[in-house]
């Protein structure tokens, strides 16, 4: 399945992605995503057949009967006996209900008549069922063993999944990507089950037919994603993807989310948004790191002003994700007396990023029109704090500096109308050199919050809580206007803020009993972000804040 623009609303023409596995015998058009309202049809190959397993010959695996429980796909594909000790046509595995009654998705592995390869189905079971997606053959394994897949077939098929995943993102071109082997890796079942489950996420959002199935699946399957086991796959499977996948996948995952939110909103009002912002840390040695992810539609929305903004602007807001990395530089220094744990920023970084590529964010939406990062606010606490005995924090950012310059001038001219006969006037300039962004620390308890605030060049308002003027959103020599490619820019060209520590940014450090040595500290990371819009190239008055907060849990050992 792939999103196009209608290239002809008369004669319904549409363009079927080439590396589909599943064979079209017909096709529909399922109700309307948010696409649809701008032109664009979200198209699901469904294959037809004839349905050799309603006659007692499908042997149906379920696992568990409440809708909200996921199966061990991993176990279940590893235990599965060669074919020649099928007692029927098929193999499959019931992995989500949408109710206790039908339909309900299986993954099934039939047998192939005409070839010796074999593939994953994910089937919808209707009345008749519907192939939702189909995996690249592979050969099962030799006829010496006891088992249908080997290492290799369900290395591949993680693969697979992968590859599936990215496909439904903006991003078609991921023939150079590498993906790595699941030789070594640990907890294996928990990293392939949740690949697996999130190809399904999204497999439902833009395939599954009937829209109170389809609502009842990926309600529980966001549920089942964002429970604890899930996120702690998830850390180890971002690390196995590295940076430049994980980047391409939360991009896929986050343009699905989008069109779901999107399509909720469409028929529920008044709506709350869900929140499916992901997040992780990681803690290593002299180094902490929490990397970010959040759809801005499931963001709050901390104020907005004017009318609502017009379809395209909607879209070209809607249409984007934020993603974070907050990376801190740690040491552990032993005193005579104490121990000094210092802390201090290494980078923090934010972008704004598009989820769909340049051709329909022209067409559908206002091309360059998006939110930028007006306010970062973090603070880091010990949680456990019986052997902490200080905290102390660096200087601010200077506040800006005003040079006031007096010059006094007359000027004197001849009014032949007035009776003195004589015009004065006196001038008198002040000159403010004001830095965009201003950094503040500030302590609550054993607490430090750290505060990177925009502020406006021209009146110096901090943005995230103002609006600018009428005149000032009209005007082109505004500062913010034209933003991305100023030469006095508080962003980088893409839109994003950089902080590193020589600049925002200055130590931070606790003294803790020396009790505390050989111990492993847990540290909590709690931030929130805020992301502003106002007009960029386009003449609207519309503006507005949103906001997303996140919470981490990190350690440091100290030695």
């Amino acid at each position: 399945m792939i999103y196009l623009p209608t290239i002809s609303n008369n004669n319904k023409h549409f363009i079927i992605h080439e590396s589909s596995s599943v064979a079209v015998a017909d096709y529909h058009i399922h109700e309307p995503l948010p696409y649809c309202d701008f032109g664009i049809y979200c198209i699901c190959v469904r294959k037809r057949i004839s349905d050799p397993f309603r006659n007692g010959e499908r042997e149906l695996e379920v696992v568990s009967s409440m809708a909200c429980s996921f199966p061990d796909v991993f176990c279940w594909i590893q235990k599965l006996p060669p074919t020649s000790e099928w007692e029927t046509n098929s193999m499959s595995l019931n992995i989500c209900s949408s109710s206790s009654c039908q339909p309900c998705l299986n993954l099934t592995i039939p047998k192939n008549q005409h070839s010796s390869k074999l593939s994953f189905v994910i089937i919808a079971d209707c009345n008749v069922p519907i192939h939702l997606w189909t995996s690249k053959p592979f050969k099962h394994a030799s006829s010496k063993t006891t088992k249908l897949i080997d290492e290799e077939t369900i290395s591949n098929l993680f693969v697979n999944f992968i590859q599936a995943i990215l496909i439904y993102g903006s991003n078609k071109n991921t023939s150079f990507l590498r993906f790595p082997k699941l030789d070594s890796t640990p907890n294996l079942s928990d990293v392939f089950n949740l690949s697996f489950f999130t190809l399904l996420f999204l497999v439902c959002i833009y395939e599954a037919p009937a829209a109170d199935f389809r609502s009842g699946c990926i309600s529980n399957l966001k549920d089942h994603l964002t429970g604890l086991q899930s996120r702690k796959a998830s850390n180890m499977l971002m690390k196995l993807l590295g940076s430049n996948v994980e980047e391409l996948w939360m991009r896929s995952v986050n343009l699905a989310v989008t069109n779901w939110v999107g399509e909720l909103e469409a028929h529920y009002n008044p709506f709350t948004t869900p929140c499916p912002l992901f997040s992780y840390a990681l803690s290593a040695t002299g180094l902490w790191k929490v990397q970010l992810y959040c759809p801005l539609i499931v963001m709050d929305v901390e104020n907005s002003k004017s009318n609502p903004a017009s379809e395209k602007l909607q879209f070209s807001l809607k249409y984007h994700h934020v993603e974070g990395v907050l990376q801190f530089n740690h040491k552990v220094l032993i005193k005579e007396e104490w121990v000094e744990i210092m802390v201090d920023v290494d980078n923090i970084r934010c972008d704004v990023i598009k989820l769909v590529n340049e051709y329909l964010m022209k067409e559908r939406g206002a091309e360059s029109e998006k939110h930028f990062p007006s306010r970062i606010s973090l603070q880091l606490t010990p949680t456990v704090q019986d052997q902490v005995l200080s905290l102390s924090v660096g200087k601010s950012s200077e506040n800006p500096r005003k040079e006031f310059g007096v010059d006094k001038s007359v000027e004197a001219s001849f009014e032949p109308s007035v009776p003195l006969g004589l015009k004065v006037s006196a001038g008198e300039s002040t000159t403010v050199s004001l830095k965009p962004w201003k950094f503040e620390e500030s302590v609550y308890g054993y607490t430090a919050n750290l505060n990177w605030f925009l502020h406006d060049s021209v009146d110096g308002k901090e943005v995230f809580s103002s609006k600018p003027s009428k005149f000032a959103m009209i005007n082109p020599k505004s500062w913010f206007k034209n933003r991305y490619s100023s030469a006095y820019r508080p962003f980088t060209r893409q839109g994003g803020v950089i902080f590193a520590g020589d600049e925002y940014g200055e130590k931070v450090w606790w003294k803790v009993d020396k009790g505390a040595i050989g111990k492993t500290i847990e540290w909590e990371i709690r931030g929130w972000i805020w992301l502003t819009y106002w007009p960029n190239k386009r003449i609207t008055f519309y503006t507005e804040t949103r906001r997303f907060e996140f919470r981490e849990i990190l350690y440091l050992h100290v030695a």
